[in-house]
């Protein structure tokens, strides 16, 4: 014996009744009608005026029966483009807890999902009523410590995020499809969603393990489900479809809408096309080159889809794409999402009603990409119906509307039990400010709450049934934060030092709120503390006030200003017997000793040091002798103070340089350096010789010349 299944597919445009029979596990299509809303009665897949809505539905049911009897009971579907779909992300605090359990994931999955609700609800406050059943998430990834990692389970750290996408059908949409039914006289027999109709048909269980993208292309809209793991895991929607198509078409060739509607269909079946444009002209043009006029608007519906695709699984292709609805006859479309997807081509088809199992139907009954949708309603809503179901949550009646398997996390959604609950609250934390830095310790984690499903242990992934009472024990709270300085400062240890056979004991300096505080003090909110650590060689030496020291390490004097380093005579450090520096670390238990230069420079060492001459010297030949000749060239000033050359110059001094002979030498210089003399009884002439030149006192001389006094004698006189 047949049942009749009437269903009816409302959509943004129409409304496609669908008669079927069932008949030993085989379906057969008996009727297919439509009827186009006569106004703009659909927004989104949601009835925006449940009046017109009914009226249209009533005409075509009215239509239906005068072939096949009264229609009562009709199978219907919640469309695709009316869910909302939502990313959130949700980062916890896990330093100190024990590794990561199954039900942790779980309820920090369960958090995401409730915060994807908070933004959903946030982005639409002036429909307050509004209320969202969650139809399914799945996990974009987690992280741990801020790293992408594959599983959280078993894992240790600071902190675990996950990011989901989660898809919501709001409740208004299916009030309003019960309010237009009962207008149009029809019980709701059975509710789906439009993704979840079209894969159940297309899509045997066997296959639903796959990662499969069905995408429902109609006039207005792309509507998307992701299958993988046995389950729909993400819908999508792009604002994107076969009306791109058409509206390319009436700017290339100023066509009117429907003319260019009709054109498109006929694409795949003819070579030659005769367009008549609003001006009258007339002109046949080849298929192939009105595909590649429109190629930019085909390349932007496949980008649109791709990269839909592309977040709902994240970004990650899928096995294979298939493609319903009028949209998807689009030319070149299979192929253009290939390379979006970076799928070969065999992964990417177009799938029509000759794809459903076990379907029969008559010859008039075209096979068409388009009628996958309604006889999918019709089948799915009989076979895997969507229904309601009652449970309590600690006394509270909650209904849910049965997507798929409902789970406890499912009912905490519908009676906004937040994931929060699910843990004792944690300690009160203690914010303190350490050298200007703010930190936070957190008090003790809470224990998790206890869940019981009907007086049994259970978790928040335990499946439910209509009926079922779900409680919830609270979780212990945890311990408030306590500290004393010394737990919250790395360096606090003290640290013992031999410092030149004398141990010293140092602590690093401790002020709580401007007071001096020993490391052990406990420290309250908003405590303020200034932290100066024992790290380094020169911090030590300060602490106990061996400035002397650290100067001393360093041989540093100023010539004019400028400073001179003498390393030979400079202090050095040795640390557990090694050469050591300022910046050099020091630990417990060092040994720090310091060996000083044995001799202290002169002035003319410094000067020395930087080449720097004290006299002006020059070496000349006078009377066939070699003599040197030396004059002061500067003055040194110690500290403001005349020194000799060999004065001793210490760590720190300043020295300057007065010039104090700039004239050049002349031949009379000699006579301060030689012993000779003119002859007492001499009588006569005597000639200056320069090199051998004749010369004069006052003549300038330079290193290396020859001088001569030549004297001539007066003859005696008879």
């Amino acid at each position: 014996m047949s049942s009749k299944i009437f269903a009816l597919d409302i959509g943004t445009r129409s409304v496609v009744g669908i008669i079927l029979e069932e008949e030993n596990h085989q379906y057969r299509v008996v009727d297919i009608l439509m009827k186009e809303h006569k106004e703009r009665a659909m927004i989104d897949g949601q009835i925006h005026n449940v009046l017109y809505v009914a009226e249209l539905i009533k005409e075509l049911k009215s239509e239906l029966e005068k072939k096949h009897g009264p229609l009562t009971k009709v199978n219907v579907a919640a469309a695709g483009r009316a869910l909302k779909t939502e990313q959130a992300l949700v980062t916890i605090n896990i330093k100190n807890r024990p590794i990561f359990t199954q039900e942790d994931i779980n309820r920090l999955e369960l958090q995401a999902v409730q915060q994807a609700q908070v933004q959903l609800i946030q982005k639409h406050e002036k429909d307050e009523k509004n209320h969202y059943y969650c139809v399914g998430y799945s996990v974009l990834y987690y992280k741990l410590d801020g790293q992408e990692i594959g599983s959280l389970l078993d894992q240790q750290g600071n902190e675990a995020t996950v990011e989901v996408i989660a898809t919501f059908l709001p409740r208004v949409v299916i009030e309003s499809l019960f309010a237009a039914l009962k207008r149009a006289d029809l019980e709701m027999e059975a509710l789906t969603l439009e993704p979840i109709a079209a894969i159940n048909v297309l899509i045997p269980p066997t296959m639903r393990r796959l990662n499969v993208a069905l995408v429902d292309i109609g006039a207005g809209t792309s509507d998307i489900a992701i299958t993988n793991n046995n389950t729909i895991v993400a819908y999508g929607m792009v604002p994107t479809a076969g009306d791109e198509i058409t509206e390319s078409l009436c700017d290339q060739y100023l066509l009117d809408f429907p003319v260019a509607e009709s054109i498109k269909r006929k694409l795949h079946t003819e070579e030659m096309i005769t367009i008549q444009d609003i001006l009258g002209f007339e002109q046949e043009i080849p298929s192939a080159e009105i595909v590649q006029s429109i190629e930019p608007s085909i390349k932007q519906l496949a980008t649109a889809i791709g990269n839909e695709i592309l977040r709902l699984n994240n970004q990650i292709p899928p096995k294979a794409v298939m493609l319903i609805g009028g949209g998807s006859l689009t030319p070149k479309l299979p192929e253009e999402l290939c390379k979006i997807l970076q799928l070969p081509a065999n992964r990417v088809a177009v799938r029509d009603i000759s794809a459903i199992q076990n379907l029969i139907k008559d010859e008039t009954i075209e096979v068409r990409p388009d009628l996958v949708t309604p006889i999918g309603i019709a089948i799915a809503a009989k076979k895997s119906p969507i229904q309601y179901m009652s449970v309590k949550v600690n006394d509270q009646v909650v209904r849910l509307f049965e997507t798929k398997e409902m789970t406890v996390s499912d009912a905490f959604l519908a009676a906004k039990i937040s994931a929060k609950h699910l843990y004792g609250k944690p300690g009160q934390g203690i914010s303190i400010t350490i050298n200007d830095r703010d930190i936070f310790i957190p008090g003790e984690h809470g224990n998790p709450a206890t869940i019981l499903v009907n007086g049994q242990e259970a978790s928040t992934k335990s499946k439910i049934q209509d009926g079922d009472e779900i409680t919830i024990i609270p979780g212990e709270d945890g311990k408030d934060a306590h500290a004393t300085i010394r737990d919250i400062i790395d360096q606090a240890s003290t640290k013992k030092i031999n410092f030149n056979e004398q141990t010293y004991f140092v602590e690093p300096i401790v002020k709580l709120n401007g007071e001096r505080a020993s490391l052990d003090t406990p420290i309250k909110d908003r405590d303020q503390i200034i932290f100066e650590p024992i790290e380094t060689v020169q911090d030590f030496l300060e602490h106990i006030n061996r400035h002397d020291v650290i100067q001393f390490q360093t041989f540093l004097v100023k010539v004019d200003g400028q400073p001179v380093y003498l390393q030979k005579y400079s202090g050095t450090f040795l640390l557990n017997g090694k050469p050591a520096k300022l910046t050099y670390p020091i630990q417990d238990g060092d040994v720090l000793t310091i060996q000083t230069p044995t001799t202290m420079p002169t002035v003319r060492v410094v000067l020395d040091q930087l080449d720097i001459a004290l006299e002006d010297s020059i070496t000349v030949t006078f009377q066939n002798e070699p003599l040197q000749l030396k004059k002061t060239k500067y003055e040194v000033l110690m500290n403001g103070v005349v020194v000799q050359p060999t004065t001793i110059v210490y760590n720190g001094a300043s020295l300057q340089l007065v010039n104090k002979n700039g004239s050049p030498w002349v031949f009379q210089d000699v006579f301060k350096f030689s012993n000779w003399q003119m002859p007492p009884d001499f009588r006569g002439q005597f000639i200056i010789l320069r090199n051998g030149n004749p010369s004069s006192f006052d003549t300038e001389i330079f290193g290396g010349d020859i001088l001569e006094i030549q004297l001539i004698e007066q003859p005696a006189m008879g």
